[in-house]
């Protein structure tokens, strides 16, 4: 028997418990937690999303390989166990292809404080302004902080970067997140005036300064979402056509939505901002459906292979419990969304949500979701929501 063998047959499993681990994204050490639960050849895992845990599908440990696969995210971790930490492969599927980054895991140790020194303070409401060309470039961040451990999110106008956390070391704040979907690193130092300078995944570069100063500052506001999208003309029906996962064309004048109100959602299964939203949709179409809400979803996908991309979709409905039609509207090539939605202006990302009366005209449009990263803005948004699908079911 060969030393790698023996090694394989000697060493323990590893253990159940949380991990601290770690990605690199071109280069960028993005760090996150983990949860791993392993019975026999059996194994789950969980990547922590702030208080949140997304588990795993499926996954096996056998010698000294670990396999988890998240079907939802189109994803796999495979890693190997040395006896003292897991290195390996995260991939999942993307636009540009199969994209692959390496992995590493070592049991969960608490992280010693600064001693005497007491840290700088990030806490508090942040306006951002990055210098990117495309796009908003105008958000708002918020954190807290406890001792030097900071956490929070930034809320951009197509959603929130879901739940950063990292430290902040004399003046520098350095703060990640990864949720099986995004892997993001923000990198930032305290100036001497207050501000915020920094940059966001290596790329784009930013200054941030507290709400309040904000104006005084010249930093603007960031674009209202449910203003943002509109349509070209108000009295006009939205129309809609694409195909069920089975591959049957259904349209907005199908006797299923035909003098219903209806709540549409731009969606794609690789989107984060959209499982956050689905899991609001749904408790709304289970509320108000016995009261004539029609709830329907327009999945864009990334690859146009239409079982393949049709498969993501069944698993996005599987993992929140989708009893609503999620119907497969094409690709996340730029001018999709407008294809199949020829009365939208200033589409502005992934998810948006459009509520239609009952002969489907708007009657308000929202770009984005706040999602449970960003609990303030989280809970107007599920109000709004409601507030909006109860004025719609009770108008005739």
């Amino acid at each position: 028997m060969t030393t790698l063998l023996l090694l394989g047959f000697l060493l323990a499993a590893p253990p159940s418990g949380l991990w601290d681990a770690a990605l690199d994204a071109d280069g960028r050490r993005v760090e996150f937690r983990m949860e791993l639960k392993l019975s026999g050849a059996q194994a789950s895992g969980a990547i922590l999303d702030g208080e949140r845990r997304i588990w795993s599908t499926s996954g096996s440990f056998a010698g000294r390989r670990l396999e988890l696969v998240w079907d939802y995210f189109d994803s796999r971790l495979e890693a190997e166990w040395d006896g003292r930490a897991l290195r390996g492969v995260y991939q999942r599927r993307t636009r540009a292809g199969v994209t692959r980054r390496a992995f590493s895991a070592e049991p969960f140790q608490p992280k010693p404080d600064n001693g005497d020194q007491a840290p700088a303070q990030a806490a508090g409401a942040w306006r951002i302004q990055t210098n990117a060309t495309r796009g908003v470039r105008v958000m708002n961040g918020y954190f807290a902080q406890s001792g030097a451990a900071v956490n929070g999110t930034i809320q951009r106008l197509d959603g929130d970067f879901g739940s950063l956390a990292g430290r902040i070391e004399g003046q520098k704040l350095r703060l990640s997140h990864f949720d099986g979907i995004r892997a993001t690193l923000i990198e930032a130092e305290l100036q001497p005036d207050g501000t915020l300078k920094g940059v966001i995944d290596g790329k784009t570069g930013f200054t941030a300064a507290r709400v309040e100063k904000a104006a005084e500052l010249g930093l603007p506001e960031p674009p209202d979402p449910s203003r943002y999208v509109s349509v070209k003309n108000p009295l006009e029906p939205v129309r809609f056509r694409a195909v069920d996962l089975d591959g049957k064309p259904v349209s907005a004048e199908d006797p299923q939505f035909r003098g219903k109100p209806v709540l549409l959602t731009i969606m794609g299964s690789w989107c984060p901002n959209c499982h956050d939203e689905a899991e609001l949709l749904v408790e709304l179409h289970r509320k108000y459906g016995a009261g004539g809400l029609a709830v329907v979803a327009l999945g864009f996908e990334y690859t146009g292979e239409s079982e393949r991309d049709r498969n993501q979709l069944r698993a996005f409905a599987r993992r929140h419990g989708v009893e609503y039609p999620i119907l497969y509207a094409g690709t996340t090539e730029e001018g999709e969304v407008v294809r199949v939605l020829p009365q939208l202006a200033n589409f502005g990302g992934f998810p948006t949500t459009i509520f239609l009366d009952r002969e489907h005209r708007v009657r308000s449009v929202h770009a984005g979701f706040a999602g449970p990263a960003n609990t303030r803005e989280h809970a107007k948004l599920r109000e709004e929501y409601d507030k909006l699908v109860r004025e719609l079911t009770a108008s005739r």
